[in-house]
C-alpha cells in the first residue's frame, strides 16, 4: 500500500507504518523544515527510500486556498496514479494543542485547531482509499470539541467513507508511556466493496482494534507500580515484583543503550535550580514542571514544551533526547542530527506518535483490508 503523509513531523507515525512492512511511504508533508530534516537525516540513517513523490516542506492550507491550484493539481494527479497501482492512504496528525485541555484549548477557531478541518477537506477533495486522523483525546472527550469532531466524521460520510474510531493508550502497544490519542480511520465504500469487506451505515464493521494490542489498559493501570522513591545519585536498584519490565522507562533506556546513542548528550543544562534536581523523589510527577521520571514505571506523556520539565530517574539533569526517543518506543537506531537545537529537538520528539502504536495501527489496518483474524 502506498501512503501520502501530512503534519509529518520526524514521521513516527510513519515509520510504524514502513516498519510494518507493507506500506511504502510515497508521499510527505510537513510545515517546520527543521523537522523535515530530522526526518531525511533519520531516514537516510535507517537505510530507508526516500518517498517516490518527495518532501514537501510547505503549509497545507496552500493545497485548497485557491491560490495554488496547480499544488492542488499535481496531488490529485499524484494520488489517482497511486491508487492505479497500489491502495492508497493519508494518514496524519494534525497540530493539538487547541483541543488539548493542557494546551492552548482554542478548538476549532484555533490557528492548529483550523488545520484539523484542512486535512478533513483535503481528504475528501482527494479521495484517498482510506484514511488515518490522528489527534488528541480532547477532541474526542471534551464536549465543545466532540461536537466539531462529529461534524468530521459527517463531512467524511458524506465523501463516500466509513468510519471506525477508538480512544487508545500508548501503553497498549508495549511504549512506556501514559499517552491517550484518539485514532480515527476511514475507508473508501468502493474499496470496501470491492475487497468485500464489511460496513453498516457508515460505521466499518469488525475492525481489529484489539488484535495488535499487547496489554489491556485496566490490568496495566491496577498493577503496583512504584510511586515515589528517594533520590539516589547514580544506586541501581532493582524491578519490584509483579511489574511487566517492558513498560519500563529502565527497560527502554537498556534497550536502546541510551547512554551511548549519538543523542546521549543533547540535554539542557540548568541555568538554575540545580538543587531540584539532587532533591526530588523518584517518581515525583504530580506537578506540571520538574517531573521526575521512575525508572520502574512507565513515563508520563512526553510532552516537552511550556515548561514541562522531565527529570531523570537517577542522575541530576533533564533527561536526553536519546532517553525521550526511546520513551516513544523508537528503535534504537533512529538518530536526530546532533547539530539541531534542542528545542527544536524536543519539540519534535514530543509531538510524535510513539512509534508502537503508529505500527499497530498500521498491523490492525492491513489485516482488516486482507481478512487476516487474529
Amino acid at each position: 500500500m502506498n501512503i501520502f503523509s501530512f503534519f509529518s513531523g520526524a514521521g513516527f507515525l510513519d515509520l510504524g507504518f514502513e516498519l510494518q512492512g507493507n506500506y511504502n511511504i510515497v508521499f510527505v508533508n510537513e510545515f517546520h523544515k527543521a523537522f523535515n530534516r530530522v526526518y531525511q537525516y533519520a531516514r537516510q540513517h535507517m537505510g530507508l527510500p526516500t518517498p517516490k513523490y518527495g518532501h514537501h516542506v510547505e503549509d497545507i492550507t496552500e493545497y485548497l486556498d485557491g491560490k495554488h491550484d496547480e499544488k492542488l493539481q499535481r496531488l490529485l494527479g499524484w494520488v489517482e496514479e497511486s491508487k492505479q497501482e497500489y491502495i492508497t492512504g493519508f494518514i496524519g496528525g494534525p497540530p493539538c494543542p487547541d483541543f488539548s485541555v493542557a494546551g492552548k484549548n482554542r478548538g476549532k477557531e484555533g490557528e492548529n485547531g483550523k488545520l484539523s478541518g484542512t486535512y478533513a477537506n483535503l481528504i475528501c477533495r482527494a479521495l484517498p482509499d482510506f484514511f488515518v486522523f490522528e489527534n488528541v483525546k480532547g477532541l474526542y472527550r471534551t464536549a465543545r470539541h466532540r461536537h466539531f469532531f462529529e461534524e468530521l466524521k459527517v463531512l467524511f460520510r458524506e465523501s463516500g467513507y466509513s468510519l471506525t474510531e477508538q480512544l487508545v493508550n500508548s501503553l497498549e502497544y508495549g511504549a512506556p508511556q501514559d499517552r491517550d490519542r484518539i485514532i480515527l480511520i476511514g475507508i473508501q465504500e468502493k474499496v470496501i466493496e470491492r475487497l468485500n469487506l464489511t460496513s453498516y451505515d457508515g460505521t466499518l464493521i469488525k475492525f481489529p482494534w484489539e488484535s495488535h494490542k499487547l496489554y489491556k489498559l485496566d490490568d496495566v493501570k491496577k498493577l503496583p507500580w512504584p510511586d515515589k522513591s528517594p533520590y539516589n545519585k547514580g544506586i541501581p536498584t532493582s524491578i519490584p515484583d509483579g511489574l511487566i519490565k517492558e513498560l519500563t522507562v529502565e527497560y527502554w533506556w537498556e534497550k536502546n543503550d541510551v547512554v551511548n546513542h549519538p543523542n546521549a548528550n543533547m540535554y539542557f543544562q540548568p541555568r538554575a535550580g540545580i538543587v531540584r534536581f539532587e532533591t526530588k523523589d523518584e517518581g515525583d510527577v504530580e506537578k506540571k514542571c520538574y517531573k521526575r521520571l521512575h525508572r520502574w514505571r512507565y513515563s508520563p506523556t512526553a510532552a516537552y514544551g511550556n515548561n514541562e520539565v522531565h527529570i531523570h530517574p537517577y542522575l541530576p539533569r533533564r533527561i536526553s533526547a536519546a532517553e525521550a526517543l526511546a520513551i516513544q518506543s523508537l528503535p534504537a537506531n533512529f538518530i536526530l542530527p546532533t547539530d539541531m537545537t534542542l528545542s527544536d529537538a524536543f519539540k519534535t520528539i514530543g509531538n510524535g506518535v510513539p512509534f508502537l502504536l503508529a505500527k499497530g495501527i498500521a498491523n490492525s489496518i492491513f489485516d482488516f483490508l486482507n481478512h487476516i483474524k487474529q
